[in-house]
Parts: C-alpha cells; sequence; structure tokens
C-alpha cells in the first residue's frame, strides 16, 4: 500500500525533530565491507556506526589504549 503525502509529512517531521544526520565519505565498495559486518553483528549498517562511535568515544574517554 502506497504511503500517503500527509504520512510522508509526519515522517519527515519526526525526522528533523529527533535526529541529527551525518554523511560520511569511505573508498568505493568499503560500504558493503561494513555493511555485511553489521549484519554478521545483528545490527543494522546505522546501529553499528553508532555503536562503533559511541565504544570509540568512551575508549578515547578513559584513556584506554587499543592493542
Amino acid at each position: 500500500m502506497p504511503v500517503s503525502k500527509a504520512q510522508q509529512k509526519a515522517v519527515s517531521k519526526y525526522m528533523k525533530e529527533n535526529y541529527d544526520e551525518l554523511k560520511a565519505r569511505i573508498p568505493k565498495g568499503h560500504k558493503e565491507t561494513i555493511k555485511a559486518h553489521a549484519e554478521a553483528q545483528g545490527e543494522s549498517l546505522n546501529a553499528f556506526i553508532n555503536r562503533a562511535i559511541n565504544e570509540t568515544m568512551e575508549r578515547d574517554s578513559t584513556g584506554e589504549v587499543a592493542e
């Protein structure tokens, strides 16, 4: 069933009010590698990117060193 104009408008308004967007540029073909990894972890690409950012920020703030 097609989505109505009112529904599209409501979703757009919700997204603008509740989310910021980032744009990242990565080498051609790398997106599929990242997406496959995220799916292997049971996550969407967006969820994986958010987790990666949050974990890195947490590690950086605690002074942990990556091996």
